[in-house]
């Protein structure tokens, strides 16, 4: 995964590579260009003196040839050769290949010449000035050599810069961030971010304080609600209950009607179940439970077991508990035993009759698996009213009170089906 702040300097720098091998042989025909240009005005400007100077002063023919030697050796690009009047053409400029008579190196070197003609003691001439031309290939390496030397240079001053600039225009971002990461829900009234002059992570701040604010009141009023709307309940359930079962004990109630009267029975207690769910929730998330000791996992677990035997007995599950060696962990004892009790009977509720139930505790995590047909749907899992099962009795609000619970203690929680076992682990 790239940075952000990384993605501008990787285009940058792939950007100024293509400019810069593109320039290379830009640069290349420009020199060459240049270097041409003045080559043919360095010519043009031997060849004026030379004229004039020859065609000025008196030479005899073996004193033409002597200059001609002279040239030969000093000057090879230079030489006077007699022609007839017939051969005498406008001035030309023109490029050969040839070997270089003073380079040891092999191959033909670049020479650039200028053609003219004049009369010396009226006869006529035609004079010729050649002048070596540097290679292109060695131009072409020592432009490109430069132009990567450059292109390093900028690389690491753009590495440089980007980081500099980047961690003070950016710190007020990942101030934010981290502000973002911290922030509790359940414990923060409201979200601190640190003042910046830049005027987008203003912007942002103000977005996030606003919106952090409305989610909070509208947390707040969620589980005010939540709370008071179960303590309310509790108190007509508990009548409705109550009288249901004086009306069943009544002696002159006839069949048809205790049978109404069961049927209301089992909504009345998945109901009731809701309401203590549903509190136990906004305990949870108020910080109620907030004292914590030293407790063993394999003391709540024998209780628990206890606890559930009669449902184990009814289902004719085999119990297998592996759990030898004690752990401690510091967490709240209501808290723990709400979640080993959920644990349990959400496996008793899951697996049946006949079937196995394994508990295992290794390297502080607890495994409580029961054996199934097909896997649960994991993405709502811990939703709260997810439909896992068909169970009537269920309230639906069993695994998200232990993913409450597990997130107010730090633990974490896993879910896999795997051999015709489903398994939940929690870590401690």
């Amino acid at each position: 995964m790239t940075k952000l702040l990384n993605r501008p300097l990787k285009a940058f720098a792939f950007y100024a590579l293509v400019i810069l091998l593109i320039s290379v042989p830009v640069y290349v025909l420009v020199v060459d260009h240049i270097w041409i240009s003045e080559l043919d005005e360095n010519n043009w400007l031997t060849l004026q003196h030379t004229k004039e100077r020859l065609e000025t002063g008196v030479f005899t023919r073996e004193d033409l040839e002597q200059i001609n030697h002279i040239w030969g050796e000093l000057l090879p690009g230079v030489s006077i050769t007699k022609t007839n009047e017939a051969a005498i053409r406008p001035d030309s400029v023109y490029e050969i290949l040839r070997p270089h008579e003073y380079d040891t190196d092999d191959g033909a070197g670049r020479f650039r010449g200028l053609v003219s003609y004049l009369n010396i003691n009226e006869q006529p001439y035609q004079i010729t000035i050649e002048t070596n031309v540097e290679e292109a290939d060695e131009t072409l390496l020592a432009i490109a050599i430069v132009t990567f030397f450059f292109f390093i240079l900028l690389i690491v001053g753009f590495i440089l810069l980007n980081r500099r600039i980047s961690a003070r225009s950016w710190r007020p971002f990942y101030q934010t961030l981290h502000s973002l990461q911290s922030f509790d829900l359940n414990k923060d009234d409201n979200l601190h971010l640190p003042p910046t002059d830049i005027q987008e992570f203003q912007e942002l701040n103000q977005s996030l304080h606003l919106l952090v604010k409305n989610n909070i009141a509208a947390y707040q009023q969620q589980k005010t609600f939540t709370e008071n709307a179960s303590h309310e309940l509790q108190t007509p359930i508990a009548l409705l209950k109550s009288k249901l079962d004086l009306l069943l004990q009544e002696k002159e109630i006839t069949p048809e009607i205790a049978e109404i009267l069961s049927g209301i029975e089992a909504p009345l207690s998945r109901l009731s179940r809701i309401n203590k769910n549903l509190l136990l929730l906004a305990k949870v998330e108020n910080q109620q439970y907030s004292d914590k000791e030293q407790l063993d996992i394999k003391e709540y677990v024998g209780a628990a077991l206890i606890l559930f035997e009669d449902y184990l007995n009814n289902k004719n599950l085999f119990v297998r508990n592996c759990i030898q060696d004690s752990i401690l962990i510091n967490t709240n004892s209501f808290l723990l035993e709400t979640l080993l009790h959920n644990l349990l009977s959400n496996a008793i509720r899951h697996t049946s009759d006949g079937g196995q139930i394994r508990i295992e505790l290794q390297n502080r995590t607890i495994f409580i698996a029961n054996s199934g047909k097909q896997a649960l749907d994991e993405k709502h899992l811990f939703d709260r009213f997810s439909s896992t099962s068909k169970d009537k009795i269920s309230s639906g609000l069993g695994l998200a009170i232990i993913k409450e619970i597990v997130l107010k203690n730090n633990w974490q929680v896993r879910y896999h089906f795997d051999n015709g076992f489903h398994t939940f682990a929690v870590s401690f």
